[in-house]
């Protein structure tokens, strides 16, 4: 194997030049089960090499098709020309001080950039964390400062972490909760918009969940208890859910309108992923906090809380922080990811990216009765699969589905509540040819279900 530098320099093609796993990968499996917990679960057993534009190179050579970018992180793709360059001038300068310590002006640059980047002209303020679960963490406390309640509102299939309270909040009780309880308490959850399975369909989707939910939390919780509502412009692990249109203005005028603060977790749909920097803009809405992670930084850790300075600022002297929250190389990082964002107008690629894809599964919907739906904005595209005939959940096809793509050389994710929706993630960078024939890969993976 030529020994290669990752990044954009590395050949775009897929590659698969043995069976997969290789052998290579098998040893490093064995290693890793030997030393690493068995809840770290793995998608492909295949051991990374380098990676970048929109492949992935394993240690035995075989080249992959990444259309999962690392679950919506490297979506600059990996080793981006910037990113690396910032953040290893930071590296040469100091790689730790701890902000609360001594603080240090990258930290600085990314609070500025989210104040300009995320909706609403109002004044903001930011606060910066390592992971989405963290950020999400503290965007519930910053909102029970602010307005001096508890409980907090969320809906069903909704995801938003690991920790205990933001398990509490996610919705999905395998692999996320099973066995971890007791969960964090005062966490209410109402419906959400789902117009492919809605029970009187999707035309009356918008109306009658908004309704249902406002409904469960006057009664069940009483609008003045509630501190926040946290809910996924367009839900991630629970299968790329876009909420019916009308569904979630609805919910944030009824926050508006009874002082509760309203969160956008934007963690995965975020900088420029549905074609937009962030999905609430797609119908206008201006959250009170937005939380960010993911696809911030280029693939190394970091995630923000940004919102309206009254709010944010609510927060006692020393109430929001970490050791590590907001690191220096992290902070460089960021900034070179939202350069890359900016100078490669990463939204019109998404955008692009959906041109491309959504009439190609389009299409084999029409030719495979196991597609119940194809949906998603820019580059966060998904496919639920059914039994052929009905709406009833086919994880089995898309567990096959996933299988025939990865041993052919092509990486995709699968999720959703029902564990039957392949989601598409692929890098903003990658090339239309690449992306063309990993979809190719795709509807043989599905023509190959019989």
């Amino acid at each position: 194997m030529t020994e290669l530098s990752g990044g954009p320099a590395l050949p775009q093609e897929r590659r698969v030049v043995t069976a997969i796993p290789g052998p290579k990968s098998q040893e490093l499996m064995a290693r890793k089960q030997a030393a690493v917990a068995a809840g770290v679960g793995t998608v492909m057993p295949v051991f990374a090499a380098r990676a970048g534009g929109g492949v992935l190179e394993d240690v035995d050579g075989n080249s992959f098709i990444d259309l999962g970018s690392g679950i919506a992180v490297t979506s600059v793709g990996n080793s981006a020309e910037a990113v690396v360059r910032r953040a290893a001038a930071q590296l040469e300068r100091f790689t730790h001080t701890c902000v609360m310590v001594t603080p240090y002006e990258g930290y600085v640059e990314v609070c500025e950039e989210l104040a300009r980047l995320t909706p609403g002209d109002h004044a903001k303020r930011s606060a910066l964390f390592n992971s989405g679960a963290e950020a999400v963490e503290n965007a519930v406390k910053i909102a029970r400062s602010y307005t001096g309640r508890q409980a907090v509102v969320v809906f069903d299939h909704g995801y938003h972490g690991r920790t205990n309270l933001t398990m509490a909040l996610t919705a999905k009780n395998m692999p996320y909760k099973q066995g971890f309880g007791p969960f964090a308490p005062e966490v209410y959850r109402v419906p959400v918009a789902y117009p492919f399975r809605w029970p009187t369909g999707p035309e009356n989707c918008a109306e009658e969940a908004a309704a249902q939910a406002i409904d469960q939390i006057s009664k069940q919780v009483g609008a003045r208890n509630v501190a926040a509502i946290v809910i996924e412009p367009l839900l991630g692990e629970g299968g790329f859910i876009e909420p019916a249109k009308g569904f979630l203005p609805r919910i944030a005028e009824f926050a508006r309108d009874n002082g509760i603060v309203f969160v956008a977790d934007e963690i995965q749909s975020g900088f420029c992923r549905t074609g937009r920097w962030f999905a609430c803009e797609d119908e206008g809405i201006v959250p009170d906090l937005i939380t960010t992670a993911k696809g911030i930084a280029g693939g190394l850790p970091l995630a923000a809380v940004t919102g309206r300075a009254e709010i944010m600022d609510a927060v006692h002297s020393g109430g929001l922080g970490g050791t590590y929250g907001g690191n220096p190389v992290a902070c460089a990082a960021a900034l070179g990811a939202i350069e890359t964002m900016r100078e490669l107008d990463l939204n019109a690629k998404a955008r692009r990216i959906e041109e491309i894809m959504k009439p190609r599964l389009e299409k084999m919907a029409q030719q495979h009765g196991v597609i119940g739906e194809v949906r998603g904005r820019g580059a966060m595209i998904a496919i639920e699969l059914v039994k052929p005939g009905t709406k009833e959940p086919h994880p089995e096809a898309t567990a096959a589905v996933a299988k025939h793509c990865h041993q052919a050389g092509v990486l995709v994710l699968t999720t959703g509540t029902y564990g039957n929706v392949v989601r598409f993630l692929p890098p903003l960078v990658i090339g239309e040819d690449l992306l063309n024939e990993g979809l190719d890969v795709v509807e043989e993976a599905l023509a190959s279900l019989g």
